[in-house]
């Protein structure tokens, strides 16, 4: 099948936040300040079906798709269809804001950018589009320990961005890396939590996808029937920079995409233990964040090692097959964390999702696979478009919630939707 995507390739201009005002929480967006590539994009979704035809389809699978029957990432999503929202009215809206504080920084919208593993091989130097649109934009970004941009570059291109470590049960790598990542001037760090061992991505097999990245005749042509991708991401990345390296999982340069040594460098996830969490607290001198955590046990312990955060997850149902969905979790979760600033994501598409996670407690969403596909179809400028759109949602469903300001959102807005069987 030959590619289907009409979307040209993303400008080699490395500045187009000049072009690109910030965005502003409070002010709708008129038509004209939508580059025109992207006016017929009303939603997120729109963002993966375009991407669906620009892609190969083996990369597209390995954005896209979760483990074995796929139940963690459908449920994830059908578990915000589950729940109705109960607006008030009359309330005079006219002056509402989306303005939301994380340790310490107020974010023009309550949602950011989460990690994305090997993103650069999507979109060309995807992370730091991501890390550009993000600082435009003002809402945060995590990098990805699984990136292949050097963590020192995204920081250049956003101080204010995450750092996210996948860590080896192996205390002086982890105080390596966590040095590393302090040296870098970041000033938080994620700790993932749910990726003792990788996940049974079957798609990846059945696409052709896997890492280290073999080069079989099906891969091969697969690329060469998605010329735009094939000529925009992957050629710019080898002719500018050279073969990718997995930069970021330890604090040497990791090995290249095609290395098997990569599986090498996964050795040992599975010893990674609570005794290492309390270590890192003890070294790091930042704000502290837990990821992938779904049991209030883990909360519980969290907190009473001191962890500023938490993000409640199921790794986008990339981990664990039927593991529950984030927003079912989070009410409980939320109890355990008391003060602790409490995160989510997982199944977010639309304004009415992110309203829903807020009003059961989370203060703040993150959302990945959207922003992904985004790039790939037009870099920062991309992003910054998908940004817009669900910051759009947001201000229009505040003022059909009769919301003013975020805090104002409580759990009895959000009812369960009984069951139809």
């Amino acid at each position: 099948m030959s590619d289907a995507g009409s979307m040209p390739l993303p400008s080699d201009a490395r500045d187009p936040l000049a072009e690109t005002a910030p965005i502003q929480a409070s002010v709708r967006p008129v038509a004209s300040d939508v580059p025109r590539r992207f006016r017929n994009y009303l939603a997120l979704d729109d963002f993966e079906r375009a991407a669906r035809r620009h892609l190969p389809r083996m990369i597209y699978g390995y954005v896209s798709g979760a483990v074995e029957t796929g139940s963690g990432m459908r449920e994830a999503r059908q578990a915000y269809a589950d729940l109705a929202l109960v607006p008030r009215t009359l309330m005079d809206v006219a002056a509402r804001h989306q303005a939301r504080g994380l340790f310490g920084p107020s974010y023009a919208s309550p949602f950011g950018i989460a990690p994305l593993g090997g993103a650069a091989m999507v979109a060309y130097r995807a992370d730091i589009e991501l890390a550009a649109a993000a600082r435009a934009a003002q809402v945060p970004m995590i990098l990805s320990a699984s990136s292949l941009i050097k963590l020192e570059d995204v920081h250049r291109e956003n101080p204010d961005a995450w750092f996210q470590a996948y860590l080896a049960g192996h205390q002086p790598r982890i105080d390596a890396m966590v040095d590393r990542v302090a040296s870098a001037g970041f000033g938080t760090l994620v700790v993932t939590a749910d990726t003792p061992v990788p996940g049974n991505r079957e798609n990846n097999t059945r696409s052709g996808f896997s890492m280290p990245l073999r080069i079989t005749p099906k891969v091969a042509l697969d690329s060469v029937l998605h010329p735009r991708w094939l000529i925009g991401t992957v050629g710019r990345t080898f002719l500018r920079h050279g073969v990718p390296h997995f930069e970021n999982m330890d604090a040497a340069q990791g090995p290249p995409m095609f290395s098997r040594d990569f599986v090498r460098n996964m050795n040992s996830r599975d010893q990674l233990a609570w005794c290492h969490v309390e270590a890192i607290r003890r070294r790091w001198k930042g704000k502290l964040v837990v990821k992938g955590l779904l049991a209030a046990a883990d909360v519980r312990k969290a907190r009473q090692i001191g962890v500023d955060g938490v993000i409640i997850s199921n790794h986008g149902g990339r981990q664990l097959d039927y593991a529950l969905a984030p927003i079912r979790a989070l009410p409980e979760l939320r109890a355990e964390a008391q003060e602790m600033t409490v995160m989510l994501d997982g199944g977010i598409r639309r304004g009415t999702d992110v309203l829903k996670a807020l009003a059961l407690g989370a203060d703040f969403v993150f959302l990945g696979r959207p922003f992904l596909y985004a790039a790939s179809l037009g870099g920062t400028e991309g992003v910054l478009h998908a940004i817009r759109l669900l910051s759009e949602e947001i201000h229009r469903d505040m003022a059909l919630m009769g919301l003013r300001t975020l805090d104002e959102l409580t759990p009895d807005m959000v009812r369960p939707i009984p069951s139809r069987g």
